[in-house]
C-alpha cells in the first residue's frame, strides 16, 4: 500500500511527540489558588477538596516558599474572615489589619518576586454569602462597586501585584482603575473576572470559605452559561476599562469561550480550573475510574490549548511534578 502522507510518523514515539507539541505546560502557567484562615499551625482539609487544605497564615507562608522554588510565579488570594467580621457592608474586606491585608505583607515579605493576586469580592465578608451589598432581596450593583473599590485600594496598599475582582458588578473594572491611578498605584494590575458564569462546579469552593448564598442564587450577577457571546462583549467592555488579565470561569466546560475571547482580545487570557473540576477529577481517580495524574495533565493541556496563557488551578503544584 502507497500513501503520500503518513501522519503516524510524528506520533511513533515520546521523542518524536514531544518534538512536535503543539502546546506545552510549564510551570510559569500556573497560578496556585490559596485558602488562607486565622490561628497558627492550623491546616484544614477541605472536605470536598481532597488534598487541599486552608492553611493559617505562617503555614502559607511556607506553602509559597515551595511553590516558588518550583517555579510557580504567582499565587491567587482567598481568606477565611471571622463570622463576627460579617456584615452586609463588607467593611472587613478593607480593614487595613485584615487577613487579606496581613497575607499579602507577609507573603511578599517572605518570597518579593511571588506575583501576588487578590481576590475583590464581598461574599467571604458578607452575612448574606453574596459578592455585593445586598437591599430588599436585591444584590445592588452601584454601592457594592464603591466597596470593591475600597477593597482593592486597601490591597494596593499592602502591596500586592494585582487585584482580582470576581464578583461581576457593572462598571467595576473602571472605577478600581480610577481608583488605583489616584492612589498612584500605577504599577498593581487588576485581573478580570470578565466572563464568570453561574456554574454548578463552585460547590466545593464554598465550602472552603463558608461563602454559599444564604438565599437565591447569584445568577442575577454571573453569567448564564447559555450564552457565548456575551461574554466577548462582557469582556471587551473590560478591557476599554483597564484589565491587564481577563478570565474565564470556570475552564474545562468552557474551552469553547476560552478560545472565543483568545481570538477577541489582545491582552493576556487566564481560565480558573475550579474547585468543582478539581473534585470530580479527585472523585473518579479515588474510583478506580481513571488515571488521576493522566487526568491533571490532559485537563490542564486542554485548557491551555484552548487559548488560556495563564491558569489558575488547585492541580498547580500536582501538575509541575508530573510535567517535570
Amino acid at each position: 500500500m502507497y500513501l503520500q502522507r503518513r501522519n503516524r510518523i510524528l506520533r511513533k514515539n515520546a521523542a518524536i511527540r514531544s518534538m512536535v507539541a503543539e502546546t506545552i505546560l510549564t510551570p510559569a502557567d500556573f497560578i496556585a489558588p490559596l485558602f488562607i484562615d486565622e490561628g497558627t499551625d492550623v491546616k484544614t482539609e477541605i472536605v470536598s477538596m481532597p488534598g487541599y487544605f486552608r492553611n493559617s497564615l505562617d503555614i502559607t507562608v511556607k506553602e509559597v516558599k515551595a511553590l516558588y522554588s518550583m517555579g510557580i510565579k504567582s499565587v491567587l488570594l482567598f481568606v477565611k474572615a471571622k463570622d463576627e467580621t460579617k456584615d452586609n457592608t463588607g467593611k472587613e474586606a478593607w480593614n487595613p489589619d485584615g487577613l487579606m491585608q496581613r497575607s499579602i505583607k507577609a507573603i511578599k515579605d517572605a518570597v518579593p518576586e511571588m506575583v501576588v493576586m487578590t481576590d475583590v469580592a464581598l461574599d467571604p465578608y458578607s452575612i448574606y454569602g453574596h459578592d455585593g451589598i445586598v437591599k430588599d432581596g436585591e444584590i445592588v450593583n452601584d454601592e457594592t462597586v464603591e466597596a470593591l473599590v475600597r477593597m482593592s485600594l486597601s490591597h494596593a496598599q499592602a502591596g500586592c501585584d494585582f487585584v482580582a475582582p470576581s464578583d461581576m458588578m457593572d462598571g467595576r473594572i473602571a472605577a478600581i482603575r480610577e481608583v488605583l491611578e489616584q492612589n498612584n498605584f500605577t504599577k498593581v494590575g487588576i485581573m478580570s473576572y470578565s466572563a464568570k458564569y453561574a456554574s454548578c462546579f463552585y460547590g466545593p469552593f464554598r465550602d472552603a470559605l463558608d461563602s454559599a448564598p444564604g438565599f437565591g442564587d447569584k445568577k442575577t450577577y454571573q453569567m448564564d452559561y447559555a450564552n457565548r457571546t456575551e461574554a466577548i462583549k462582557e469582556t471587551l467592555m473590560d478591557v476599554e476599562e483597564g484589565a491587564d488579565i481577563v478570565m474565564v470561569k470556570p475552564a474545562m466546560a468552557y474551552l469553547d469561550i476560552i478560545r472565543e475571547i483568545k481570538n477577541a482580545v489582545d491582552l493576556p487570557v487566564s481560565a480558573y480550573h475550579v474547585s468543582g473540576e478539581y473534585a470530580m477529577i479527585k472523585a473518579a481517580a479515588k474510583m478506580g475510574w481513571l488515571n488521576e495524574e493522566k487526568a491533571i495533565v490532559e485537563s490542564l493541556t486542554s485548557i491551555k490549548r484552548a487559548g488560556a496563557d495563564l491558569i489558575a488551578t488547585y492541580f498547580a503544584k500536582d501538575a509541575v511534578q508530573l510535567i517535570s
